[in-house]
């Protein structure tokens, strides 16, 4: 993380956000650098994708990768309107993008709860705009979702968590949770921050353990409705 930058904690309107290009300006590696999946696909059929910040994106993306069932993952910029944006011009708030970790997953091997449990466990949810030293629009907490179940789960594990947060004399939650169609393009970050943590061990993360645990097992997804899915953005 570049300190300094990012400190932007109101979000831009449309019109003031900065106009970006119509496409990507660096070139990013198409393989997961841990994983050795494609990074953009194609990946095996019937994976889901869910799209997570929770600040920094380094350490997000480490945790995300080692979770069993996961198939691929990878750090971008999501929410926000500037099309194709840099590192650079996201950090200055202009571009409404959050860091945000595409996670790709074997639904037959993982499920939303339990990807969402490492979600809540390993981060604040509850400051606003703010992960420790970082702060801005840039590092606030959100899920956007792209099936009926991923909403759901999302939906209800906040609401657990939450009590655990209050049975903890601790603060609301702040989670932005939408789809994946309205937080609009997720768009790849710099090939430099694709598996960053890997690439350097000892690298900036603020991210870990908060202490808490939240429940799982609270959708059961054999008693979801029919799941009606949303095309991730490109």
């Amino acid at each position: 993380m570049v300190f300094g930058l990012g400190k932007k904690t109101q979000m831009p309107t449309r019109e003031d956000a900065l106009s970006g290009r119509p496409e990507r300006p660096f070139h990013v590696s198409p393989t997961h650098v841990v994983l050795g999946t494609p990074l953009e696909g194609p990946w095996p059929d019937g994976s889901e994708v869910l799209y997570v910040a929770m600040g920094c994106f380094w350490g997000v993306e480490r945790i995300f990768w080692k979770q069993d069932g996961v198939v691929s993952t990878a750090a971008g910029y999501m929410g926000g309107y500037t099309p194709n944006p840099t590192y650079e011009e996201t950090c200055t708030g202009l571009t409404g993008h959050a860091e945000t970790v595409r996670v790709v997953y074997d639904p037959t091997r993982t499920s939303p709860e339990l990807l969402l449990k490492a979600f809540w466990e390993n981060h604040d949810p509850t400051t606003a705009n703010r992960q420790g030293n970082d702060v801005g629009t840039v590092y606030r907490s959100a899920i956007y979702w792209t099936t009926e179940g991923q909403r759901l789960a999302a939906e209800a594990t906040r609401e657990a968590f939450q009590k655990v947060l209050d049975d903890n004399g601790l603060g609301r939650i702040t989670t932005e949770i939408r789809s994946a169609e309205d937080a609009g393009t997720f768009y790849l970050a710099e090939d430099y921050h694709q598996g960053c943590l890997h690439k350097n061990p000892g690298g900036y993360c603020n991210h870990g353990p908060n202490g808490l645990t939240c429940p799982v097992g609270i959708v059961r997804q054999d008693q979801l409705p029919a799941q009606q899915d949303i095309a991730p953005p490109a």
